[in-house]
């Protein structure tokens, strides 16, 4: 009886010590498994503190060059698309000494106070002024010798050739709308006469010359009908045709 209680003692004790090892095991797996977790913690800090410091290289970079572009904006003034002063063009000056050439070498076929040769001369004469005119008005000229205007307004104002292109077309459009805006009030002028046709083909001309006074302003006048609705005709003034 005693040796078996000491038998069920022993094997307790080694089902204890067992029951014991098998739950340590998993400590030291933990144990194992934290020097890991610090060493990608380490990593991973490292590379966000890399990746900050190659954004602010990168936004440093495109400050530089914002401040660079800026600062060669005089620089490019003399060069828009590849013009240059007409003054200052080889190509243009090829071109005037060649179309000089030509003509005098034509004016050599003739007597020299023969009607031909003086006709030459004076071909010749305007021919140069042309060139000299267009080398002081400051045009630019292409790789082809000719000169070139600027149409873009931006371009036209900031680099002083707003004369070439954009203050005629504005010019034109005053004019066209001038033209447009006093007719316009003229034939509703008549629309009440008794004869709005005759008045049509016989112009008033007392009231066309006071109208025409009044339509210096017509961008004024226009806007502020546009505002009032007096500008346009309503939709149920307009006739549709059947469909």
């Amino acid at each position: 009886m005693a040796a078996t209680l000491l038998k069920a003692s022993v094997s307790s004790r080694v089902a204890q010590e067992s029951t014991f090892r098998g739950s340590c095991k998993p400590l030291q797996a933990r144990a194992v498994v934290r020097p890991a977790v610090q060493a990608r913690s380490v990593v991973c800090s490292a590379e966000q503190r890399t990746s900050s410091k190659q954004i602010g290289t990168a936004v440093a970079a495109a400050a530089l060059a914002a401040v660079v572009s800026l600062g060669s904006v005089e620089a490019a003034k003399a060069d828009i698309s590849g013009l240059t002063p007409c003054s200052e063009s080889k190509a243009f000056a090829k071109r005037q000494k060649n179309e000089v050439k030509g003509l005098t070498k034509r004016q050599k076929q003739y007597e020299a106070d023969s009607a031909p040769a003086l006709a030459l001369q004076a071909t010749i004469e305007r021919t140069e002024k042309r060139f000299a005119n267009y080398a002081k008005s400051g045009v630019l000229c292409g790789t082809d010798g000719l000169p070139h205007l600027i149409s873009d307004p931006g371009l036209a104002l900031r680099y002083g050739h707003a004369g070439e292109t954009l203050i005629p077309t504005i010019g034109f459009l005053y004019v066209a709308g001038y033209i447009g805006f006093v007719g316009r009030n003229y034939v509703q002028a008549v629309k009440s006469d008794k004869k709005p046709t005759e008045k049509e083909i016989i112009i008033d001309v007392p009231l066309a010359v006071k109208l025409a006074f009044q339509g210096f302003a017509w961008p004024a006048s226009v806007v502020s009908q546009l505002r009032s609705g007096a500008l346009v005709e309503k939709d149920e003034n307009i006739t549709v045709s059947p469909r």
